[in-house]
């Protein structure tokens, strides 16, 4: 949570705080808690029997696939998430990615940086254009509250609008559903924001990576393991795709012999770590909303 505050729920009883916590540490620590507030600690069997005091598990974020949410129910445990705190900041992270992507951000700065522009014999560094948003072709994987911010800002550029529902239900009727192989042959610009299930684990790889143009990016702030990292990878070293940039990872944090850090051509993907929801309003949200839960109760 970094330096947010957490005064609402420590007005709400006894609270204590651990910066991270192994799973050993974790099952530990909540020997004697009524209440669990969590992110990315697995809440299964072992973890219920080290808790026996357990009522509420109050997950800080939106994702709640490290939790198993029917043994809970059966151990009469309450499961809480916080839905939509992140929609901005997720959104803002998205479209930071797909314009340094097409307007080579990095690139510049490290041409002005490095000495480079000052030895140009011209003005301008010609022999890396960017490319404009409008007038292309943005195709959306996963059209909820995300999506649709992130929809809405390419409307505003200019950009063509389409969507694939992971789930089938297409209920966006301001943009139209498509197929996912239709969105990888059109679009421009792909850009995740599904979640991680049964439906959309390995949803894309080599396969659909190759049905994509060669001048189109694919931006995932969605979740880790919806791209086959390997995949991308080699896709992007085979040029089968201009660029990607990545803020969720299979295994995070992202190990060091990743084939994403094993690139013939880096320059091609941009990489954060896991910041999207991380802004300083979206933390304040989440802090405000896990009070509510706790209040709410079970």
């Amino acid at each position: 949570m970094g330096d947010v505050s957490l005064e609402e729920m420590a007005a709400l009883g006894e609270l204590v705080c651990y910066p991270s916590s192994t799973a050993a540490e974790a099952r530990e620590r909540v020997r004697d808690a009524d209440v669990v507030c969590l992110n990315k600690v697995i809440v299964d069997q072992a973890f219920l029997d080290a808790a026996p005091k357990l009522k509420l598990v109050c997950e800080a974020g939106t994702g709640i696939n490290n939790i198993d949410v029917k043994l809970c129910e059966q151990r009469g445990v309450a499961v809480r998430n916080v839905a939509a705190y992140s929609t901005d900041s997720v959104a803002q992270t998205a479209w930071m990615h797909i314009l340094n992507l097409l307007g080579r951000a990095f690139h510049y700065q490290e041409f002005v940086r490095s000495g480079a522009y000052s030895r140009n014999p011209v003005h301008v560094d010609y022999a890396h254009p960017f490319t404009e948003v409008a007038g292309k072709t943005l195709g959306i994987v996963g059209m909820g509250a995300i999506g649709q911010k992130v929809a809405a800002v390419g409307k505003a550029f200019g950009m063509e609008i389409i969507y694939y529902s992971t789930s089938g239900t297409g209920h966006c009727k301001e943009y139209p559903s498509v197929s996912l192989e239709e969105l990888l042959s059109r679009s421009d610009v792909i850009s995740i924001h599904a979640p991680y299930n049964e439906r959309t684990a390995g949803l894309i790889g080599y396969e659909q990576l190759s049905r994509m143009k060669p001048t189109a990016v694919l931006v995932n702030t969605g979740r880790g393991g919806i791209v086959v990292e390997a995949d991308l990878a080699r896709a992007l070293d085979e040029g089968l795709i201009a660029g990607a940039a990545l803020d969720v990872y299979v295994k995070e944090p992202l190990p060091a012999e990743s084939p994403l850090m094993q690139l013939r051509h880096p320059e091609r993907l941009l990489l954060s770590p896991h910041i999207a929801w991380y802004s300083l309003e979206a933390r304040a949200r989440l802090a405000h909303e896990m009070a509510e839960n706790i209040k709410k109760g079970w």
